[in-house]
Order: structure tokens, then sequence, then C-alpha cells
């Protein structure tokens, strides 16, 4: 994350907590990046330094008027303006770890080579809850290159408890066998 999404970002979280709309600005900003991201036509429009600055904050105005908080709408104007409406993921991100510190929250990603189901989920997301004390957000992902088991991402820490690590590991001690 750049120094200017994380100052944009500290920014609208400390406006938003100001008023007691943490939660509304986090799940409209992300629901702005994703939309920004599925039409990237429609972020170089907005980023063009030839249409002039006026237009593109009447464009952004038009679009989002009555669907976002009017804090978010001139966050939005003032990233415009100021040239780093590509910073917006970045600043998303920055709000989403001050509402996170603020509520006790952590982010775990599981991967594993097939879906969990959601039972599956459950008593995951409740064990790692059990064990930090905190509320756990849980992502789960699928890739079959893991084999089996689960690698699991939390505040910086892997465990990887993959067949697919565990192969490696093998592999790793066989090579250092000697004949």
């Amino acid at each position: 994350m750049t120094p200017v999404a994380k100052l944009y970002g500290d920014s609208l979280y400390e406006l938003a907590a100001e008023e007691k709309k943490e939660a509304v600005i986090l799940e409209q900003i992300d629901a702005v990046k994703e939309l920004l991201h599925q039409n990237p036509d429609y972020l170089r429009l907005l980023s063009m330094p030839s249409i002039p600055k006026a237009e593109r904050c009447s464009l952004i105005d038009e679009a989002f008027r009555d669907q976002v908080e009017g804090y978010l709408l001139n966050f939005l104007k003032i990233l415009c303006e100021n040239g780093t409406l590509s910073e917006l993921s970045g600043c998303a991100r920055q709000v989403r770890n001050r509402y996170n510190s603020d509520n006790g929250i952590i982010e775990a990603t599981a991967t594993a080579a097939i879906s969990l189901s959601d039972a599956q989920k459950a008593a995951l997301q409740k064990r790692l809850e059990t064990i930090t004390g905190q509320k756990i957000c849980l992502e789960c992902k699928v890739d079959p290159a893991v084999l089996g088991g689960i690698r699991l991402d939390m505040e910086g820490t892997r465990l990887d408890g993959t067949v697919e690590n565990r192969m490696a590991a093998l592999k790793k001690e066989i090579a250092e066998i000697v004949l």
C-alpha cells in the first residue's frame, strides 16, 4: 500500500468513525472499488487529464450521488481532482485495516484442494476464534495444487498442512540423504 493510499484511507476512516458510519462506508467503498474494477474503461475516463476535473467530478457525482454516503462521494471526487483515483483499492484496504483493528477482527484465508463445506468453514472459523480470542473473517479458496489438507494465512503467518507442502519437505529430505 502506498503512503498516499494509507493517508487518504486513514482520513476517510476517521471521518466515518466520527459519524459512526464505519461499516457503511466500508461496505460502500468496497462496492465502488469492485464496480470500477469491473469497468476499467470508466476508471480510465475518470483519470484522463485531457478531460477537465470539473467534468470528471460531475461524472462521479452522476454515477454515485444516490448510491453512496455523501462523505464517500466527496472522497471519490477528491481522489479524482488530485489525480489519485488509481489509489482507491489501497484506500479501501486501509479503511478495512482500520475497521478490523478497531473491531477486533482478524482476516484469515484458508486454501484447500476442494471447496470446504459450510460446516467445515464454520468449524474452522470457530476454532480460530477460540485460539485467537478475536473474531475471524474467513475467506476460503480452492487450489487443486495443494492436493489435500489446508493452508492457512493469518496476520502474516502461514500454517501449511497441505499434502503439497509435505511432499516438498519429503523431496528435500530425500535429496539431502547421502548414500
